[in-house]
C-alpha cells in the first residue's frame, strides 16, 4: 500500500465515555488547528463498553495460552480497523516508518505492491520496475500464500509487507499461486536496498516519445517536467505525440499524480477529493503551461494501473487531452491520511475518495479505456474483489477487457500507430 499524505496528518479520534471530552491527534506546526471544525463524535453507549470489557476478561482469563494486556489491546486495535475497508490499518513504529521510506522511493525490500484478499493470502498489486521482485519473474495477479514456507500472519498486508523487508543481501522465498496453474510455485527472492526511478523516456522515432512512470513519489512531477523537455529538445521541431505508460503503476503519493496531470494541461480541475472532516475536501487545478503543447498523448493502463496514476489518466481523459489505451484499471479511488501516536505507531485511515474532473468516482469501477487491448487475466486484480472494499458507482460489469495486465512492447507499438493515425480525442 501506499500512503497519499497530500492531505494533513490530522484526525478526531472518536470514542467519548459519558462527558469526557474528545482527545485529538496532535496538529503538524506547520498548520493551523482545524479542532474546532471537527464535529464532537457521539457517545459510546454503556453497554457497548460493558460488553466490550466482559469479552475482554474472558479471553483474558480463559485464552488457552496467557495473554498480557498489551498484546489484547493491540489485537482490539487492529480488529477495529480490520473491519473498516482494505486500506485501513494499525501500524506499528516500524510499518509506519517503513510506510514513509518507501514514498522517498528508497528502502530495502523486494519491490512489490501489495493487497489482502478475503482468505488472508495476499495479492500482488504489481512488481516495481527494475526491482528483485520484478526481476524474478513475480507478476501482477499472483497470489501468495506463504512467506519462507509459513502461513501467512493474521495482521494482513502490512504485516506481509514487514516479513519481505530485511537486511539487505538475505533473501524471502515466495509461495504463490499464478492464474491458470493448480500448482503453487516458489520464488526465491533477494532483498536489497530499493532506490527506485520513477520516471524514464525515450524517443520511439523521430517526432515520437515515450514516457514511463512506474510510481508516485516526492520526485515524480519534477522528473516528469525534466523528461517533458528533453524529449522536446530532443525532437526537431518538437514532438508531434507521446506515448505515456502507467501500465502496472500500483499509485502513490496524490500530490505528484497532481503535479504529473499539470505538466500536460493549460487549465481546469484535475482531482477533487470529498470525505467527512474539513480537511479531507480539497479540489486541485492545473496551472498554464502544457509541455507538450497540445501534441496528442496516448495513455496505456492496465489492471494494475491504480490510486494515484487512476487520478492521472482520469484527469487528462475527462479534459479529451489524452486517448485511453489498455484494459480496465484497478479501481483504487480512495485517500488515505497516517494519524501518528504518542508511542510511535500510526492509524493509516480511509478519509476520502477522489473524483475526475467530470465527478466521476472511480472507486471499485476503475477507468474503462477509450481503445480496448486484450492482455493476460489476472485473477482478483480489481479494488472490488478485495474483501470489505468500499462500494462504488455502478460496479457491475459490462463486458470490456477487466483484470487484465499488458506487457512487452506491443502496447507500446499500438500506441504508436494510433499516434500516427491522428489518435487525438475519445
Amino acid at each position: 500500500m501506499r500512503l497519499l499524505p497530500f492531505l494533513p496528518l490530522l484526525l478526531a479520534l472518536a470514542g467519548t465515555v459519558a462527558a469526557q471530552s474528545p482527545e485529538t491527534a496532535p496538529t503538524p506546526a506547520e498548520r493551523p488547528s482545524v479542532v474546532d471544525d471537527v464535529p464532537v463524535p457521539d457517545q459510546v453507549p454503556l453497554e457497548e463498553i460493558q460488553r466490550y470489557v466482559a469479552v475482554y476478561r474472558a479471553i483474558k482469563d480463559a485464552y488457552v495460552e496467557p495473554l498480557d494486556d498489551r498484546q489484547l489491546m493491540r489485537a482490539a486495535l487492529r480488529g477495529l480497523l480490520a473491519d473498516l475497508d482494505p486500506h485501513s490499518a494499525y501500524l506499528e513504529k516500524e510499518d509506519a516508518e517503513a510506510l514513509l521510506e518507501e514514498t522517498d522511493g528508497s528502502y530495502v525490500g523486494i519491490g512489490v505492491e501489495i493487497e489482502q484478499r478475503a482468505d488472508r493470502s495476499i495479492l500482488v498489486v504489481s512488481p516495481i520496475d527494475g526491482t528483485p521482485a520484478a526481476r524474478a519473474g513475480l507478476q501482477a495477479g499472483d497470489i501468495i500464500v506463504a512467506i519462507d514456507g509459513q502461513p501467512l500472519a493474521d495482521d494482513g498486508a502490512d504485516a506481509a509487507s514487514r516479513e519481505l523487508r530485511g537486511e539487505p543481501g538475505t533473501s524471502v522465498r515466495l509461495t504463490f499461486l499464478r492464474t491458470g496453474e493448480d500448482v503453487p510455485r516458489e520464488l526465491t527472492i533477494p532483498r536489497e536496498v530499493i532506490r527506485i526511478t520513477s520516471v524514464v523516456s525515450r524517443m520511439l522515432e523521430p517526432g515520437y516519445g515515450y514516457l514511463r512512470i512506474s510510481t508516485f513519489q516526492t520526485d515524480t512531477g519534477p522528473q516528469v517536467r525534466r523528461h517533458l523537455q528533453r524529449l522536446q529538445a530532443s525532437s526537431e521541431g518538437g514532438l508531434r505525440g507521446l506515448v505515456l505508460d502507467l501500465r502496472s503503476n500500483p499509485g502513490g503519493l496524490l500530490n505528484a499524480a497532481v503535479e504529473a496531470a499539470d505538466a500536460f494541461l493549460e487549465t481546469g480541475l484535475i482531482v477533487s477529493t470529498r470525505g467527512r472532516l474539513p480537511f479531507a475536501n480539497a479540489r486541485y487545478h492545473a496551472r498554464a503551461g502544457d509541455l507538450l503543447k497540445g501534441a496528442p498523448l496516448i495513455v496505456l493502463v492496465d489492471a494494475g494501473t491504480a490510486s494515484a496514476a487512476e487520478v492521472l489518466a482520469g484527469a487528462l481523459g475527462d479534459h479529451d487531452r489524452a486517448v485511453l489505451m489498455g484494459s480496465r484499471t484497478f479501481g483504487k479511488g480512495s485517500v488515505q491520511t497516517v494519524v501518528p501516536l504518542e508511542n510511535g505507531d500510526s492509524v493509516k485511515l480511509t478519509t476520502a475518495r477522489y473524483f475526475t474532473p467530470s465527478g466521476r468516482s472511480i472507486q471499485a469501477r476503475g477507468l474503462r479505456p477509450d481503445i480496448v487491448l486484450r492482455g493476460r487475466a489476472a485473477r482478483g486484480l480489481r479494488e472490488q474483489d478485495l474483501p470489505g472494499h468500499l462500494r462504488g458507482d455502478n460496479e457491475a460489469l459490462d463486458g470490456y477487457a477487466m483484470g487484465e495486465v499488458l506487457q512487452g512492447d506491443a502496447a507500446v507499438q499500438r500506441a504508436l500507430a494510433e499516434l500516427k493515425n491522428g489518435a487525438r480525442h475519445r
